[in-house]
């Protein structure tokens, strides 16, 4: 960062530690749920909302933080999330009870909704042009480096100390990303802008009905009134919550979806990450539970995935940039399907070099293949004044969709997660690559040479 002035040394410091905390609290626990199940209990239920719970109040709650930034202030809404991160991994950490851990899970979603769009805007708020770019594409390439480390780092944790010390990696980075937001001077708005509290409390709440319909359901059977009434509850909250957002200064401007790059990108969104956090559960849990691997094993397993994104990722960018992004955006996502039906190779007699690295390295090409070209598609649609939101809904949209195909893990697998389990789960993870490829081949253009103007409301 030698071309950066020391203030944006400092301020992209920041930017990358907040964001580096959420995105390696969410890598770094699936190594750990078969530890968490061992000595808490409640199975794989129990392991569901491990990750849900996290994911349902930083989905939910994301768009709303955006807006809270705003009306706040960009460095005390990253200070109070950077604080409540810490008490709340602290909490996951001390947790007596499954209970009590799903409820400080939630309790760190939240607060790494506030992370999240606040460590971007702190970037935007002082840097314009070239340098904003180049800071971006530091910002990239670390929390690129969260999901890398995050299942070895965690693995290690599990495996030497206890799963109890996966939750404590963040209190360090923390207090480094507090101190030298202390020494931050922003500009911050001089008006404040509105805040919608119950949009963002009709999405929490709806989503968290709906999440708990699909998770309890295999235990409970549809007709139980309690999966009805949370179920038909949350899909009756989440209307209502689109319904508001036709209102002046909605949290989600539905006009954005008016635009076909920004629509498709993200329905293909919506299916590729689906695929994507199926994968890695399944992947991280059975390797432990089924194919008996230590934690440090099964984190290091799909290490070969992100090393090839690391190293292909920029390169196809610039070829999606001259030659569009819907054939990279077909190509990767079908490449990434054959790769989870390589998968099918995974016998009784495990063998990780035959059966499962094969899949890595295919699944790896895939996804080089298809993240530089879907965002480029997806932010690309947008006018530069609508693009903190664009990538806050794209953010949301990934985010959703890991939350309700975890939350129907245990139908997908049939209950448990063995052999036959796993096998299914390749299926269907190959399926959803498969339409999101689809998806992107039917609905994503090659965009015109200016960005499309801004969207009707």
């Amino acid at each position: 960062m030698a071309s950066f002035s020391r203030v944006q040394r400092i301020v992209i410091a920041v930017a990358v530690l907040a964001s580096f905390v959420t995105f390696l609290d969410g890598t770094v626990v699936t190594v750990a749920l078969p530890a968490i199940d061992r000595e808490l209990g409640g199975g794989m239920t129990t392991q569901q909302w491990t990750v849900d719970a996290y994911l349902i109040t930083l989905s939910a709650l994301i768009l709303l933080a955006g807006s809270v930034a705003d009306a706040y202030g960009r460095v005390p809404v990253m200070r109070i999330g950077l604080i409540a991160f810490g008490v709340a991994s602290i909490a996951v950490a001390a947790a007596p009870t499954p209970l009590v851990l799903i409820i400080a899970r939630a309790a760190q979603g939240a607060a790494g909704a506030l992370l999240v769009p606040s460590s971007l805007a702190v970037i935007t708020a002082v840097m314009r042009g070239e340098v904003q770019s180049r800071a971006i594409g530091v910002w990239t390439a670390f929390t690129t480096g969260a999901q890398l480390i995050g299942p070895l780092v965690g693995g290690l944790f599990v495996d030497l100390l206890s799963w109890r010390f996966v939750f404590l990696i963040n209190v360090l980075p923390i207090a480094v990303t507090l101190v030298l937001l202390a020494r931050l001077r922003l500009p911050e708005p001089e008006t404040r802008a509105g805040v919608d509290w119950l949009s963002g409390a009709l999405c929490a709440l709806g989503l968290g009905g709906l999440v708990y319909a699909l998770i309890e359901q295999p235990h409970l059977g549809w007709s139980s009134p309690a999966i009805l009434v949370t179920g038909l509850g949350g899909l009756a909250l989440l209307a209502v919550f689109l319904l508001r957002q036709r209102r002046p200064q909605p949290l989600l401007p539905l006009g954005l979806f008016r635009v076909g790059n920004f629509a498709w990108g993200n329905l293909a969104t919506l299916f590729v990450y689906a695929a994507l956090s199926l994968n890695g559960f399944v992947i991280g849990v059975y390797l432990q539970q089924g194919a008996g691997l230590p934690a440090t094993a099964a984190g290091l397993a799909s290490l070969p995935t992100t090393i090839l994104m690391i190293l292909l990722s920029s390169r196809i960018g610039r070829l999606a940039g001259r030659l569009g992004p819907r054939l990279f955006m077909t190509a990767g996502p079908l490449t990434m399907a054959a790769g989870a039906l390589l998968l099918l190779l995974v016998a009784e007699q495990f063998d990780y070099w035959w059966q499962v690295l094969p899949a890595m390295i295919v699944l790896g090409v895939g996804l080089s293949l298809t993240v530089a070209p879907l965002t480029s598609a997806i932010l690309g649609s947008i006018d530069e004044a609508h693009s903190g939101i664009a990538s806050a809904v794209n953010n949301a949209v990934a985010r959703v969709a890991g939350l309700l195909v975890v939350a129907m893990l245990s139908t997908i697998v049939g209950g448990t997660l063995n052999l036959a389990g796993f096998h299914s789960a390749a299926f269907v993870t190959a399926g959803l690559f498969a339409i999101g490829g689809v998806v992107s081949w039917i609905g994503i253009r090659r965009p015109a040479a200016a960005p499309i103007a801004e969207p009707a409301p």
